[in-house]
């Protein structure tokens, strides 16, 4: 496809590449059951973010509310936000270990006012790995008039979206993750409620082809010039993990990280965050070990043994944060245990 581009630029970008970039759209919507026309191409969850940010008209009338599982950087984009608009950012506390959604959904609306506008809460959390009910979420925030904003980057292909289902305004995803498609390659779900308020962070033509009327998206598609293999790739990995079986990839997955999860509890001694369940945790898993510094220990694991993990602080805790793929087998955690025990323990 690169060749193709370089070879003749202007016949690629103005002829071939919208239909091409259209069919990637109908592919997503399909495998996120959304309609293809609520789906724009971005380079990846943050970026999406980003944009969402931007573009949500917030004053000082109005409250932003998160929690204390998301993923930093996405508080720092809503902290720059809210400090701009003079907005209030809100963190609430998702208390650990969760025995149930209610408590989650209880916890997160004990923080809401009649100020807050607008949740942004993640699919599935980066330092705790937990599956959030997002679906509860939506469906009190929707009877309360609060807006949603999914950050997604770890959940297609991990756990099944039905973005009509969820309805949420925004869902902002990466498709180099669980996927495992090139990296640049995400996607930003709009609901059609927000869609005129939606603007690019660099604006370029936003120009629509020809052939069809101009769409919100194309704000996002026709946004300057640069290699677009990494969208165009995304149906190849949809067809990959189609052709092993989602199921099959998820149910392999997920038992491979309850063993870590199993092997990290035994030999660290500490609780669970969430029950033993895939309603809980998916192709990761995040567990509790004895306090230390985070990143001298991973920095020895990869230097000394060639194991790259996320050591995470959290809430006064270090977490070991397992992802689980294909390519990874139980030798590689029974590895990683071994790694672990020597250096904890010559600490």
């Amino acid at each position: 496809m690169t060749a193709r581009l370089e070879s003749q630029p202007m016949d690629f970008f103005l002829r071939e590449l919208p239909p091409l970039l259209d069919e990637v759209r109908r592919r997503l919507g399909e495998f996120l059951h959304a309609p293809a026309a609520d789906l724009t191409l971005i380079d990846n969850a943050t970026f999406a973010m980003n944009v969402v940010a931007e573009s949500f008209e917030l004053s000082p009338a109005d409250e932003v509310l998160l929690n204390d599982h998301e993923y930093g950087a996405v508080l720092r984009i809503w902290e720059r936000a809210c400090r701009r608009s003079g907005a209030q950012l809100t963190q609430a506390a998702i208390a650990v270990p969760i025995a149930s959604p209610e408590e989650v959904v209880q916890q997160l609306f004990a923080a809401a006012t009649a100020r807050t506008r607008l949740i942004v809460i993640s699919h599935i959390t980066s330092p705790t790995a937990i599956l959030f009910p997002i679906e509860a979420v939506c469906r009190e925030a929707r009877r309360r008039g609060i807006a949603v904003c999914i950050d997604g980057p770890h959940a297609p292909g991990m756990v099944e979206i039905d973005l009509t289902k969820l309805d949420c305004d925004y869902y902002a995803a990466s498709c180099h993750k669980w996927l495992a498609a090139p990296f640049g390659s995400g996607f930003l779900y709009v609901h059609p409620r927000q869609q005129a308020a939606i603007e690019p962070i660099a604006r370029s033509w936003g120009r629509a082809p020809s052939y069809r009327p101009k769409e919100w998206c194309d704000e996002f598609l026709w946004a300057g010039t640069r290699d677009p293999a990494p969208f165009l790739a995304i149906p190849t990995a949809l067809d990959f993990l189609a052709k092993f079986g989602l199921q099959a990839f998820r149910a392999q997955t997920h038992e491979l990280a309850r063993y870590a999860r199993e092997r990290l509890m035994s030999w660290a001694g500490h609780g669970a965050l969430t029950p033993d369940s895939a309603d809980w945790y998916g192709s990761m898993v995040a567990v509790p070990i004895a306090p230390g510094e985070c990143q001298p220990l991973q920095d020895a694991l990869w230097a000394e043994h060639q194991i790259e993990v996320p050591i995470v602080p959290w809430n006064g805790r270090r977490l070991v944060r397992v992802s689980c793929h294909l390519y990874n087998d139980r030798e590689e955690i029974d590895r990683l245990m071994a790694a672990l025990e020597k250096l904890v323990e010559s600490a």
